[in-house]
């Protein structure tokens, strides 16, 4: 966190500072002065560039709370780090450390608790007055000791603004328009309601005059009329008078620091990155040298023998497999560049820096890299392989890979930064491989390219270094034996070779080619940075599906009707908007079994940072939760609260059986049983703060799938749906009804709509115990209002609710029964009735000794967490925990805590038949559905998909056009075999890496919906795999499938073993393959012209369609057997690599060494050009011309060359279907047991 601020402030620079505090130490000796030492060293120090770290930075990290997690990692979805108030706070202190003069700061204290966001705003309010700065903050729920801090405030509604003047104007405002404020309300909540049809009547005080709803327009109208709004206009009217101006208002640089000083900072950055992805690059490197042992292994120098026209085949292979080694090397740079864009699109877009500083200092760094890995493969393998002795050309072909390795990295750095989504960015950087590597001389020839398509084989970089090393070698003095075919003019062997495949010979063209690959490197760095200035980050529309009753649905809305949600009577002060009573919903009578949780002395543990270690801490775990005890009961709505980082969350996720490591102690206790997490999870609900939802649904599906996956099965489907239209209205989701989910922060629902969502999707699933972590966190007043009005309703029907909560107005936190309030260290100080208008709450503390009494309309919430705080326990010289552990509260609890720990006579534990709530079958239908409704409206991935195989099909097509009829000499069968190896690989790479986006995004979403018990984990992956496919044919194929392909003796297996919800992900994307595949067969047998057999159309297209399949459910294994797409893709890389060498067409079978045979047999894309060739050219008796050798039939060579017999094609079939079935057990057991989510 603290790198983060020291970065931030050392772009920024110090703006102004350091010419004021020159101006002020020219005339303070002037006039004689002597500076007071302190304020003279702070000034100094914050006045300074370029340093890496600041005096600022430890300023602000006080001010903003965060001196006790400075050094700690950020993280983000899949890494611990530092909390969500946090994370918010470190936003703001970006901005505060540089040198800004006007700030507009948005929603700043989501996620923060009242007494911070005071302690915040207090602090802004001192820096705008001191500073002389300009700052527009909005504010959600603000505190009125918050609001108090603000010197002027715009109130907006309906896009108009109501109000803008002084905020001790604003009631002045209402009272003149007929409406006052109540004494214990909130200013912020009070105008919030007060222009709300809904809420409006309960202001207006004009007794003696008959209320009508004011709308907003007349709201503007009367503050146009009323005296702040005349002066307002009339101060509108009145030029800028400039000889007022203090300080400039334009800048006449762009960026805070020079260039020079822009780019060490942007490089020092990178540096500590590697560092700190130290892992990343390790792994790399060992990918490599493990790469570079197969190949000197595989290509073994006994078995290179040089000098004869049979031997150059095996050189050939060695090298093209080596120039694709290197490359798939620099494909890792692809998912490294896309995870670091969108904080890149921030900082750009606030002017940290430039683009080039970013993209240079990357370019820079990895220089370093490039060189070691480059080099490690030279040295393992240059003599190992057997290539030419000499030292030149040794160092020769060093140089020739890095320039390729240089290339490659900074080609997929260009790709990223123009797909700039993973998805997106996989497809095109695949489909580029394809293209340079067909085009690249060895897959074709340069010869037999049609006329039309040669200026891609100038324009692919892969060509310029498959030049570069094949001459390097060919034109060694070892090859010089005199040529003896006559039917090549070429005077020796190297010649020949490199003639045979359309290869330059002279030697100018080795230095043209390197030439040509270090300025395609910086052509292409140049376009990242262009790429950088000028694209910005993909989002969508908020796209909504629309239904036929959306329109009634939207129009009752508007006009205030039946919005149960607003209607919904709450304790306390909430009583105070309740107008018509609670709404008879049916959908609200489904049965449930009240229970109670009880915890005593629970404590958590995780192992102890590595940074702390370094800092000299010596214990080996640090304890996030410390002897916690208290008990949540049926009908008593429970806050826990806390300052940010007091462990609220964690407490939650411990107690809800959500914890993925550390460790526990203590018991918890459900109804005096001891908690069972198989059944805990049936009867209860979780809302997380991080609102995760499957992105491509819309919002009534979203709730439809959690319904029907997670109420019992005796519930019939007009209750389940009558219930969720009930929960629906309650929530206010009504009108979102066909809204897309989308991606937080990209696009689709906003943070209050995704909020809502979250506690829908809970409710529907009708638990006992529900869990709430920030409900009404980015939630404005009423809106959060609206959600403890509903959360209250849940409550009364006698369910235990407890929610963490932050800056609650005193309408929200006195709508609550109970109070759990932890401090920082995981301790409790009070847990106890709140009692009316807070009075239990308040006497307690206020019995301390020396704790300052409560004023008079002041936020209970607020003056509990500003007297609990840590200066305040310094200054009593108390520990509010031990005070409240000797108190009598506590011993109150412990009685309550005892008995509800012992089971009540005859009742009964929790027990149900099933472990989940439907059986199997349904699992996978309702799997199928949701994953049906997400692959029909991900474009980016389906269409995009589409879109590639009908290119590279075309584009295959017309580079091998015709070539299928054309075998009459060995080349020909070269370039068949060419054309089979790429429409197989390359296009099923793009299957492989293009899905793992897909999965990684619903892998998140899958998390929380099995942690809350919703499916087991096979039918799930069926249904992403199946419906990678096509959208019309997944009803039938649904029915088809469950019905008569899945017998009952199979699932018992299948689901002991993984889950329904990626098992039906992998039957979603059969369906899709299958389509897929069907256009791209297609396009490649009618342009290749290959033989017009039914045979062999039908091996082709299944021999295609199977390999499709199994590529595509080995990029779904990888992401499920690792953390994240960064070390997915190079896991990826490495097995493409070894599948490449192993295939059969850069080292035919017989030609591999016997030690490395059996890998050949172990490498799926062996057995589809196995099946490919023999089923199209097996059966052939045509002669065929090879240099050197007298004709033979093409039969006969496909059989010694390559091994392939035409009688075993039957035993290729089925293996096929083993590869695909292995693949999808790995992903279905990495799904199940492996859970990278640390929490």
């Amino acid at each position: 966190m603290r790198e983060t601020l020291d970065f931030s402030g050392r772009c920024l620079g110090v703006g102004t500072r350091y010419e004021i505090l020159k101006e002020l130490s020219n005339r303070e000796k002037e006039a004689g002065i002597k500076p007071d030492p302190e304020i003279d060293a702070f000034m100094k120090a914050t006045a300074m560039a370029g340093q890496r770290t600041s005096l600022v930075t430890d300023y602000v990290l006080k001010i903003l709370g965060l001196e006790m997690c400075s050094d700690t990692l950020v993280g983000d979805d899949m890494r611990r780090g530092i909390s969500g108030g946090e994370k918010k706070r470190l936003t703001t202190g970006e901005m505060l450390v540089g040198p800004a003069k006007a700030f507009f700061m948005d929603e700043i204290s989501t996620g923060l608790d009242s007494s911070t966001t005071y302690q915040i705003c207090k602090f802004m309010r001192q820096m705008v007055h001191i500073m002389d700065v300009t700052m527009v903050i909005s504010l959600l729920q603000p505190a009125p000791e918050t609001y108090d801090q603000f010197d002027h405030l715009i109130l907006l509604s309906e896009g108009q603004i109501v109000y803008q003047g002084p905020t001790q104007g604003v009631l002045e405002f209402f009272e003149y328009m007929g409406f006052k404020c109540p004494e214990r309300k909130g200013v912020a909540d009070f105008l919030q309601e007060v222009t709300s049809k809904k809420d409006q009547q309960q202001y207006w005080f004009r007794k003696d005059q008959p209320y009508s709803y004011v709308t907003v327009s007349e709201f503007v109208q009367g503050f146009n009329s009323f005296h702040i709004g005349q002066q307002l206009e009339s101060d509108l009217r009145v030029p800028y008078d400039r000889s007022v101006a203090r300080h400039p208002a334009v800048v006449t640089e762009k960026y805070g620091i020079s260039n020079w000083e822009l780019f060490r900072a942007c490089f020092a950055r990178e540096w500590l990155l590697m560092k700190r992805n130290s892992f990343v690059y390790i792994f790399k490197t060992v990918q490599i040298t493990i790469m570079s042992l197969i190949a000197m292994t595989v290509f073994f120098i006994k078995e290179m023998h040089a000098g004869n026209l049979e031997d150059g085949s095996k050189f050939f292979g060695a090298l093209f497999y080596s120039l694709i080694n290197v490359m798939f090397n620099g494909m890792a740079e692809l998912a490294m560049t896309i995870f670091r864009l969108p904080v890149f699109y921030k900082q750009r877009d606030f002017l940290f820096y430039p683009p080039w500083a970013f993209s240079l200092s990357i370019w820079i760094i990895k220089i370093p890299l490039s060189l070691l890995e480059s080099g490690i493969w030279i040295c393992l393998t240059y003599y190992t392989i057997g290539f030419a002795p000499a030292a030149s050309r040794f160092f020769r072909q060093f140089l020739a890979f890095f320039g390729i390795h240089q290339m490659a990295l900074s080609l997929f750095r260009f790709i990223a930064a123009v797909g700039r989504t993973q998805v997106i960015a996989n497809t095109l950087g695949t489909f580029t491989l394809l293209m340079v590597f067909v085009l690249g001389g060895f897959i074709v020839a340069r010869d037999d390219i049609e006329p039309w398509m040669i200026w891609g084989y100038y324009l692919s970089p892969m060509m310029y270094g498959q030049n570069a090393i094949v001459m390097n070698e060919f034109l060694d003095k070892r090859w010089n034996r005199q040529n003896n075919d006559t039917r090549i003019n070429a005077t020796t062997v190297g010649q020949v070779l490199l003639k045979s495949r359309g290869f330059h010979t002279e030697d100018c063209w080795f230095w043209i080619s390197v030439a040509a690959l270090f300025g395609f490197s910086v052509l292409f760095n140049i376009l990242f940075i262009v790429a950088l200035t000028y694209l910005n980050p993909l989002r969508d529309s908020k796209a909504i599906v629309v239904d036929e009753n959306e329109n009634t649905n939207k129009k009752e809305s508007s006009s205030g009707k039946n919005i149960p949600g607003t209607d919904l009577p709450v304790r306390n002060s909430l009583d105070a908007t309740n107008i018509t009573g609670r709404p008879t919903g049916r959908g609200m009578v489904l049965p449930f079994k009240p229970l109670s949780l009880a915890f005593n002395h629970v404590s958590y543990s995780v192992d102890m940072p590595s940074e702390m270690k370094s800092q000299g801490v010596e214990e080996d775990h640090l304890k996030l939760l410390r002897n916690v005890s208290g008990a949540f009961r049926p009908g008593i709505l429970t806050a826990l609260v806390g300052v940010t980082g007091a462990g609220k969350t964690t407490l939650m996720d411990v107690l809800a059986g959500r914890k993925t490591g550390g460790y526990i102690e203590g018991s918890i206790s459900v109804s005096g049983y001891p908690k069972n997490q198989a059944t805990f999870t049936r009867v209860s609900g979780y809302c997380e703060q991080n609102d995760i939802h499957s992105p491509h649904v819309t919002v009534y599906e979203s709730l439809l799938y959690s319904a029907w996956l997670r109420l019992s099965s005796e519930v019939d489907t007009k209750t389940r749906k009558m219930f969720i239209e009930e929960v629906m209205e309650l929530i206010e989701l009504k009108p979102l009804r066909g809204a897309i989910v989308g991606l937080p922060g990209v696009d689709g629902l906003s943070t209050e709509q995704r909020k809502r969502l979250t506690i829908a999707v809970e409710l529907v699933a009708n638990p006992s115990i529900i869990f709430m972590d920030e409900p009404t966190s980015g939630l404005d007043a009423r809106a959060a209002a609206i959600v403890m009005r509903t959360v209250r309703n849940t409550v009364d029907t006698g369910r235990t609710v407890v929610c963490t909560i932050h800056q609650p107005s005193i309408d929200i936190f006195e709508s609550f029964d109970e109070l759990l309030l932890m401090k920082r260290g995981g301790q409790i100080i009070y847990a106890g009735p709140l009692g009316r208008n807070s009075h239990n709450l308040v006497q307690y503390f206020e019995a301390i000794p020396g704790v300052p009494k409560i004023k008079e309309g002041y936020n209970p919430a607020t003056w509990m967490l500003e007297i609990t705080a840590p200066a305040v326990e310094n200054q009593l010289n108390a520990d509010f925990a031990e005070i409240y552990a000797e108190s009598s509260l506590y011993q109150r609890n412990q009685e309550i805590i005892e008995e509800l720990s012992r089971p009540v006579p005859g009742s009964e534990d929790l027990h149900f038949p099933t472990k989940y709530s439907l059986p199997f079958l349904s699992q996978c239908k309702v799997c199928f559905l949701k994953q049906h409704w997400s692959y029909k409206r991900n474009p980016r991935y389906n269409a995009i998909r589409f879109f590639i195989t009908i290119v590279v099909g075309i584009l295959f097509g017309l580079i091998f056009w015709n070539k299928g009829q054309q075998i009459a000499k060995q080349q020909d069968v070269l370039n068949f075999f060419g054309a089979m190896y790429s429409a197989v690989f390359f296009l099923g790479a793009v299957n492989a890496s293009t899905v793992q986006g897909v999965v990684a995004v619903e892998r998140t979403v899958f998390y929380r919906e099995r942690a809350a018990g919703m499916y087991s984990e096979f039918p799930y992956a069926l249904a992403q795999v199946k419906m990678i496919n096509y959208v019309h044919w997944s009803n039938l194929m649904t029915e088809f499938k469950l019905k008569y392909l899945i017998r009952p003796s199979l699932i018992l297996d299948l689901e002991s073993l993984s889950p329904p919800y990626f098992v039906v992900q992998v039957a979603i994307e059969i369906i899709y393959t299958a389509i897929q595949t069907a256009i791209y067969v297609a396009l490649l047998y009618l342009m290749i012209g290959y033989e017009w057999k039914a045979s062999n159309f039908l091996w082709f297209y299944y021999y295609i369609t199977a390999s499709y399949v199994y590529f595509t459910l080995y990029g779904m294994m990888v992401i499920a057997l690792t953390p994240g797409a960064q070390v997915a893709a190079i896991v990826m890389s490495f097995f493409l690599s070894l599948w490449n060498i192993f295939s059969g067409f850069l080292i035919p079978r017989p030609l591999i060494p016997v030690w490395w045979r059996w890998y050949y047999w172990a490498t799926p894309v062996a057995w589809t050009l196995y099946g490919l060739i023999t089923s199209q050219l097996g059966d052939r008796n045509s002669d065929l011309e090879v240099p050197g050798f007298p004709d033979i039939p093409v039969k006969r060579y496909i059989k010694e060359m390559f091994g392939f017999e035409y009688e075993f094609l039957p035993v290729v079939a089925v293996v096929h279907i083993g590869w695909c079935l292995l693949f999808f057990f790995v992903f279905a057991y990495g799904i199940k047991f492996l859970n990278f989510q640390r929490r």
